[in-house]
């Protein structure tokens, strides 16, 4: 697909997100002038959440699934849980400042606010979408150990697995070891073996008739795009299972994805070198579930 002419981001600020009576709920602001205090906790500890909602055709996709999961890592922060109504309120008020595109990529970010005012910050970001054609069509993928294993939400809560926090300074590492060993992307692997997610996409495995995810269990993120396409999946008569699995179950498999809802559905063409089978139509066939047309 063609990349389309970027167009100016939208930002929207949302100061009712715990003030459904606030004066302005939502604020459409000037995504080109200073907006957010250097005191914020974001800024100074990474300290805060997020979702990233694909955008098709002007068609937000898995709203309540992204916003019940806001709400789930807001909690595990110790953030109290936003106004949902304000917030699809505000999302729809971004889109609808946003020129028509194709795909869209809209961000919410909810932060424990500048230190000392006990006020979360809350805010939209839009933008025209990356050109993912490319990974689309495959990617090479290497394994990384994450140091933590596959129990580390029993053991370890406080490592806040499964997650979606503003600290992502390891995920963006992870990416930069890729790219030096001449790879797109990354598959996490527990200290005790088992695959686990990429650093922004939750893995998907094919073995003949059956599909699978790995559990949230072993403190991976919880994925709107898997489950959209299990749902899809499971009306085709396939059997879908969330399990654990080692990077030599997803080598040997008949096909692998790593699945985000801007990107899509992305085939692992190799694991650490191993080629793996890619399955266009099928992937096409992902790709159309998570735009919301499955």
């Amino acid at each position: 697909m063609p990349s389309e002419q970027p167009h100016p981001p939208v930002l929207m600020l949302v100061p009712g997100a715990y003030d459904a009576q606030a004066a302005e709920p939502h604020l459409l602001a000037d995504a080109d002038a200073p907006q957010l205090r250097v005191t914020d906790f974001v800024a100074t500890r990474g300290d805060g959440v997020f979702e990233t909602i694909g955008v098709f055709d002007g068609t937000p996709v898995n709203v309540g699934p992204h916003l019940a999961r806001l709400v789930r890592s807001a909690d595990r922060i110790d953030l109290p849980a936003p106004d949902l109504a304000v917030l699809e309120a505000a999302l729809q008020a971004t889109i609808d400042a946003h020129p028509p595109v194709e795909e869209l990529t809209v961000r919410l970010s909810l932060t424990r606010g500048v230190e000392g005012s006990g006020e979360p910050s809350c805010w939209y970001h839009a933008r025209t979408a990356d050109d993912y054609a490319p990974q689309r069509a495959g990617i090479d993928v290497i394994t990384l150990d994450r140091g933590v294993p596959s129990t580390v939400n029993e053991t370890s809560p406080w490592l806040l697995a499964g997650a979606k926090t503003l600290s992502y300074a390891v995920n963006m590492a992870a990416f930069r070891e890729a790219h030096r060993r001449g790879a797109q992307d990354v598959l996490f692997v527990s200290g005790d073996g088992y695959a686990l997610e990429g650093p922004t996409s939750t893995l998907l495995v094919r073995r003949g008739g059956r599909f699978s995810t790995t559990p949230a269990s072993a403190g991976v993120l919880p994925g709107t795009s898997v489950a959209s396409v299990f749902e899809a999946l499971r009306s085709e008569g396939y059997e879908v299972a969330e399990e654990l699995m080692t990077p030599a179950d997803v080598a040997g498999s008949d096909g692998a994805w790593l699945l985000s809802s801007s990107r899509l559905a992305a085939p692992i063409t190799t694991l650490d070198g191993h080629a793996l089978p890619v399955d266009a139509e099928l992937t096409g066939r992902f790709e159309q579930v998570l735009r919301g047309r499955g």
